[in-house]
């Protein structure tokens, strides 16, 4: 009963911290003259993936790195299948370009610099230090970037001195409320971020409990239950952005945090971890590459209109549940494991991947076609 109530209680701390962050940045980006995707690369990512750093750090530092491996890999598997595959449905995510041709390399550049440091099967303080120095750069070249876009903004603006006496009158005597101040909006912000990050640890400490009574490993535990767990800001703040119309912030939050999942939580954890973090055999065979294959199968849906269709993230949910069913059969050793293997191997792949060509084909005719 002690973990039920904390799964409802940390349920509802998810919805109402949600709300509080999407509106509250949203605000804040009007405000301080950031676009949306700034501040869902940034503000709203690092905000949601506060989880994340909470578990994974923490587990480093008790020698659990099964756990720490997990829990990155399985958040950003869950991220892109389940999170954007979700937002997806209840409104198509239109693209931003930069997220084409900015974040997604970055993103991609990052889970193939992960690939190359865990070859021999760990993540040494070295290679943990170079990540966390990637993410700071990452970071400082976004602030700098934001900047310089605003001063051309600013330089391109037409002089608004010889706006009407009637317009000024109004806007003198409209005094903007608590809320619609930088600091009312940041306000909401942190308070959002606190029930976010209240309300998933609530969460994952029932469902770490009920796990264990089934008696499955760290390892499977940090891919699906604490993984799915922490990245339930994302989840809130991602649906909650697209339902409201903040479809760039809720496509930038779920990139930004797979980045900073993968510099910052593996970066940090490298570093407290005594010795770095040990990369399980299985992760290395297939679940970072189930990871890399699920932010490639993002290139095509989001260069296709750039935007993610009902369909195509129909298509992620289907498949975030297809890789949790593989999961939970391979750590029982179960004997459908093989079928099961064979049919998404041979049958659904191919399937899928001749859909997404398809749709590029189609996608690249419209435009010879239309030129």
């Amino acid at each position: 009963m002690v973990h039920l109530f904390l799964f409802l209680a940390g349920l509802l701390a998810l919805v109402v911290g949600s709300e509080l962050l999407v509106r509250g940045a949203s605000r804040l980006a009007a405000l301080l003259g950031l676009s949306p995707l700034v501040i869902g690369l940034t503000v709203v990512s690092i905000g949601t993936s506060a989880p994340e750093i909470a578990v994974s750090v923490e587990s480093a530092w008790r020698g659990v790195t099964d756990l720490t491996v997990g829990n990155v890999v399985g958040s950003n598997v869950f991220n892109v299948l389940a999170i954007l595959g979700l937002s997806a449905l209840f409104i198509p995510l239109s693209v931003h370009n930069q997220i084409i041709r900015q974040e997604m390399p970055i993103l991609i550049g990052a889970s193939g610099l992960l690939l190359f440091f865990g070859l021999d099967g760990q993540i040494s303080p070295g290679e943990a230090f170079l990540l966390l120095a990637g993410l700071i750069s990452y970071f400082v070249f976004l602030v700098r970037q934001a900047r310089q876009a605003n001063q051309n903004s600013q330089a391109s603006q037409v002089d608004h001195e010889n706006i009407g006496n009637s317009t000024k009158q109004a806007n003198q005597a409209s005094t903007p409320g608590f809320l619609e101040r930088p600091f009312g909006s940041a306000s909401l912000v942190v308070v959002g971020l606190v029930l976010l990050v209240t309300g998933s640890q609530a969460l994952v400490t029932a469902s770490v409990a009920f796990a264990k009574i089934l008696g499955v490993s760290d390892l499977v535990i940090g891919l699906t239950i604490v993984a799915a767990g922490t990245s339930l800001p994302e989840l809130a703040a991602s649906v909650a952005a697209a339902i409201k119309g903040e479809r760039d912030m809720a496509v930038g939050n779920v990139v930004g945090s797979s980045i900073f999942n993968i510099l910052g939580c593996l970066g940090l954890s490298g570093l407290v971890a005594s010795g770095g973090l040990v990369i399980p055999n299985s992760v290395l065979v297939f679940d970072q590459w189930v990871m890399l294959a699920a932010f490639l199968a993002c290139i095509p849906a989001f260069i296709t209109g750039r935007e993610i269709a009902r369909w195509e993230g129909g298509i992620f949910l289907f498949y975030y549940f297809a890789y949790t069913g593989y999961l939970i059969l391979a750590s029982q050793s179960h004997q459908a494991l093989d079928p099961y293997s064979q049919i998404l191997l041979y049958g659904v792949v191919p399937l899928t991947v001749a859909v997404l060509a398809l749709s590029l084909w189609k996608h690249r005719t419209q435009e010879v076609s239309s030129h």
